[in-house]
């Protein structure tokens, strides 16, 4: 919305000082000491509250601790998820890096039409241990690491939802992760460049969401996936999202790629 209200120049500006993207940090660590990173009460606090209300009710989605009045869909990824339900007849997702349960919330639909529905979150301890008492269910579970959910889940999708650009190694974990050959991967709504280098930069959060800033990985797309491909995996279909994060040649994308049997 404020976007189209303001003259671009004047939003590249509040983009850039007042929350945004902006920097090229030569190490994580560089831009790590002018952050506040994602271990924060007031972040999970405000995440909390707001998926209470979500669980409870009294509202319909969240996302980034910010409610919605009607779901928020990524249709990229309902239409990943809903692809997986069709082929494999159930949905069991690990979702690294899930919160408290946003997409579970938002895509749940899918639960009316498979009898197998699991969702697993990979979160931070405080995330798990809040999860585990507060939201989980049936469906939502929550676990402190990656091999500790597919000792009990037959994961066939991983989920990495607008995460990777905020691992310090993003490579590394996509290695991890990748490593167990899990039949389909997901990446929604990640910030790639179409031809810059992989670039570190530093996230500032607008301050109606919450007073944050954060590294932040733009990826060169291109490089990502072929590194996904080196691992085994081939890419279905692509997505392009009507968010711009005003950095030359930089944008949102997401993915849906299928493990090479």
């Amino acid at each position: 919305m404020i976007k189209s209200l303001l003259p671009p120049f004047l939003y590249k500006y509040l983009t850039t000082f007042i929350y945004g993207w902006s920097g090229n940090y030569s190490s994580w660590e560089a831009a790590e000491k002018k952050c506040t990173g994602y271990d924060s009460d007031i972040i999970f606090n405000k995440v909390k509250a707001a998926l209470l209300k979500v669980k409870n009710g009294e509202a319909v989605a969240e996302r980034d601790s910010v409610l919605f009045d009607k779901i928020p869909y990524s249709f990229s990824l309902l239409s990943s998820l809903s692809l997986v339900a069709l082929a494999e007849k159930r949905l069991n997702v690990l979702d690294f890096g899930g919160s408290l349960g946003s997409s579970y919330y938002h895509n749940k639909i899918i639960s009316e039409h498979v009898t197998d529905f699991q969702w697993n979150i990979v979160e931070q301890k405080h995330f798990v241990e809040e999860g585990k008492k507060t939201f989980a269910n049936q469906e939502l579970n929550f676990y402190y690491t990656i091999d500790e959910c597919l000792q009990e889940q037959q994961a066939n999708v991983v989920l990495l939802g607008s995460v990777i650009q905020y691992i310090k190694e993003p490579y590394d974990l996509l290695k991890e992760i990748l490593s167990h050959k899990i039949a389909y991967l997901i990446i929604d709504r990640t910030p790639v460049f179409k031809t810059n280098n992989d670039r570190i930069t530093i996230q500032k959060v607008p301050k109606n969401i919450y007073e944050a800033k954060y590294p932040c990985w733009i990826l060169n797309e291109t490089k990502l996936i072929n590194y996904i491909c080196s691992l085994g995996y081939e890419m279905i279909f692509d997505a392009e999202y009507n968010e711009n994060i005003y950095l030359s040649n930089a944008y949102y994308k997401g993915y849906y790629f299928k493990f090479k049997q």
